[in-house]
């Protein structure tokens, strides 16, 4: 019989959940896989991944608890741009760790597809993507 993980339930000691570092990584590995039109047209977006959303946020988007959100994205979407509106700050995908690891330790999806879904997701906002559209891009990294 082959050996597995399992097999010596000592070997899962050092094992720890991904930390912000590592879930950006993730995070910066699907970006660079998503079509290259759609990237170009995100030069000026930031990715940034914190544990959970802020008091503010969650206020603002009326969540239950700090777990409701896995990413959130904060800006003014490419369709509500104006060339006469003065610039504020960039915009911003927020991708929520401890949300995200609660997500996935009850579903079964590998950590790289929800994030995936996620950066495409809270992209799509900044595009004015329809579901479908996203459903599709997501299609095309898989």
């Amino acid at each position: 019989m082959p050996e597995t993980p399992f097999s010596d339930p000592l070997a899962w000691r050092p094992v720890k959940a991904p930390s912000l570092e590592e879930i950006e990584v993730i995070a910066t590995e699907a970006f660079r896989r998503l079509p290259p039109k759609f990237r170009e047209l995100c030069e000026d977006l930031v990715v940034r991944v914190e544990d959970f959303p802020d008091e503010e946020v969650l206020d603002e988007m009326e969540a239950e608890s700090e777990f409701d959100l896995l990413g959130l994205f904060q800006g003014v979407g490419l369709p509500f741009r104006s060339e006469a509106a003065p610039t504020h700050m960039p915009n911003m995908v927020w991708l929520y760790r401890r949300p995200i690891l609660d997500y996935w330790s009850e579903h079964d999806e590998t950590l790289g597809a929800i994030i995936t879904h996620v950066l495409v997701h809270e992209i799509g906002h900044h595009f004015g993507l329809s579901d479908d559209d996203m459903h599709a891009i997501e299609e095309s990294v898989a």
